[in-house]
């Protein structure tokens, strides 16, 4: 027999809520009626400037939406979520987990490391007591899966298409053009449409010569999909195709949402309806993906979101999105087809001459600073490196021997003052932000001077296919462990290399290195040299190669 509950409230139960409702808006209103008019200002000032750290979770770095962006970079890799080390690069979902070492609890939990790569080495090992082997383990890990990398690089200075090429699907412009229109919106307090012009290089610098542009660091994905379309090697006929490449702005669509109040599954619906998309697809279907590859303009850490954090979109963490390549301005050093390739640089050259001007420019130029540093201090940064960094930099009576420009004080995210400091400085300091990468290395190389490293993540754990193995060739490394514990001063151990050891790294870096990191214009005719665009495309297609013929096999 079904039983039927009315739902009408009785009078007196509304009496009684009436009277609790008006009985709490009396306190409130008498609360609010005691506190002066300028000090509710100052409260609501305050929880508008922290609503950035409200949205953004148990993160690592912080950075408030008051801050000035002169990098949004260290915005968006402001959270990361926690994983567990892998043992072993043959199958990337396998882990390392050990018991919690004793802190006083008896802890029984297995620990699982943050991503943060240069917290997992330095911070949180060092604080938990892990075991050194168990460190080198990790370590290990990643240096193997750059080797995989490394072996997959073409000898060849052209692209080899050997009768099949790269395909560039047609998708729908909501996953690229239309992300694009939304220039102005991207984040309430900065305007990207002047950034994504001129097929994202942005707008022109004079000052600096030709070839240089206002380009901001989230452009890759559109430099890259002007350039396949133009590659010798592009198809239109899928079946003749070894490589497929997606042309999905991620970056662009995990950006838009960093700084907005929507739910977690407004920031993946067009991701999983990609693909839905790809699904449908039959070359995807051939080979679930393993012969596709998706360039994003963003570090890892932003697409791969857990429960913990809303930061970001779970595109990289999707069970069909573990195949495919994935090239990135900062790779997950625990998954194999994650690849790093440079940040885009403000030098977009269209010939060998436009190259070879620069080369020229910068191997003459009078490096009248030893050292600069152009930053900022990060005040909730864990280790303080670079506060340290900058306190030895300004403490050096010789105003030549260290040059910091405070980025806290003056505009930085204009290309012209970086440029011409880093052409007069021999060395140049590079520590992590909110991530270990950072856009600065790669000004620093292309402009001839020498980056200081103080994270092997920073550099060397990821960009195998663009940056030589012997990294002593062309940078110095100082661990931060040092720094941190005060135990060198890195200006005077700066001052200890040889003019001819600088010479030496500034002749490799200009002559070997330069063009390999720049991104060539859209219409480039570079035939001297392989631009960054180049390296990539002539490694992605030799692994096709490889590939198609294991599968032949």
């Amino acid at each position: 027999m079904a039983v039927s509950i009315s739902r009408k409230r009785s009078k007196s139960s509304r009496k009684i809520k009436a009277k609790q409702s008006y009985f709490g808006f009396s306190i409130l209103y008498n609360f609010l009626s005691r506190i002066s008019g300028l000090a509710f200002l100052i409260i609501l000032i305050y929880m508008w400037s922290s609503f950035s750290t409200i949205i953004t979770g148990n993160i690592i770095h912080v950075c408030f939406s008051t801050r000035k962006l002169n990098s949004l970079y260290c915005l968006s890799a402001g959270t990361h979520p926690s994983f567990e080390i892998p043992t072993s690069t043959n199958n990337n979902s396998t882990s390392i987990t050990t018991p919690a070492l004793d802190q006083g609890n008896n802890a029984t939990e297995p620990l699982t490391f943050p991503a943060t790569p240069d917290v997992v080495i330095n911070s949180r090992i060092s604080n938990n007591d892990i075991r050194d082997e168990e460190v080198a383990n990790a370590v290990k890990v990643v240096e193997e899966q750059l080797q995989v990398h490394r072996s997959w690089r073409s000898d060849k200075k052209y692209a080899t298409c050997d009768g099949q090429g790269i395909y560039v699907y047609d998708l729908p412009s909501k996953f690229h053009k239309d992300l694009v229109g939304q220039c102005r919106d991207m984040v309430p307090w900065k305007d990207f449409c002047r950034y994504f012009s001129n097929e994202g290089f942005g707008e022109p610098i004079p000052k600096l010569g030709k070839g240089w542009y206002q380009t901001h660091q989230y452009s890759l994905e559109l430099i890259f999909h002007s350039r396949v379309l133009k590659h010798p090697c592009r198809v239109h006929n899928e079946n003749h195709a070894k490589l497929f490449y997606v042309p999905f702005y991620g970056g662009l669509d995990a950006l838009r949402w960093h700084f907005k109040n929507v739910s977690n599954d407004v920031k993946d619906s067009l991701s999983l309806e990609l693909v839905k998309w790809l699904e449908r697809q039959a070359p995807w279907k051939r080979n679930l993906g393993k012969d596709h590859v998706f360039v994003l303009g963003k570090i890892s850490w932003d697409f791969r979101r857990t429960s913990e954090s809303p930061w970001g979109t779970r595109l990289l963490e999707l069970d069909k999105m573990q195949n495919p390549i994935k090239l990135l301005i900062e790779r997950q050093p625990w998954h194999v087809n994650d690849i790093g390739i440079p940040h885009p640089t403000n030098f977009h050259p269209h010939s060998d001459h436009d190259i070879i001007s620069w080369q020229l420019k910068i191997i003459r130029s009078n490096r009248k600073n030893l050292v600069s540093f152009a930053g900022g201090a990060r005040a909730n940064a864990d280790d303080k490196i670079r506060s340290i960094l900058i306190d030895q930099c300004t403490s050096v009576e010789d105003g030549t021997k260290c040059h910091f420009l405070n980025c806290g004080a003056v505009k930085c995210d204009g290309a012209e003052s970086i440029i011409e400091l880093f052409v007069e400085s021999e060395f140049c300091l590079q520590p992590p932000g909110d991530s270990p990468t950072r856009k600065s290395v790669f000004d620093s190389l292309i402009s001839g001077c020498i980056p200081v490293l103080f994270d092997p993540f920073t550099a060397y754990y990821q960009y195998p296919w663009h940056l030589p193995e012997d990294h002593d060739k062309y940078s110095v490394f100082v661990d931060k462990k040092e720094v941190r514990e005060k135990n060198v001063n890195v200006v005077e151990r700066l001052s200890n290399v040889s003019s001819r050891e600088r010479e030496n790294m500034r002749r490799y870096i200009v002559y070997e290195l330069l063009p390999g990191l720049v991104y060539g214009d859209y219409n480039a005719e570079i035939d001297k040299f392989q631009d960054a665009f180049s390296v990539t495309m002539n490694n992605l297609l030799q692994r096709a190669s490889r590939v198609n013929a294991a599968y032949q096999d």
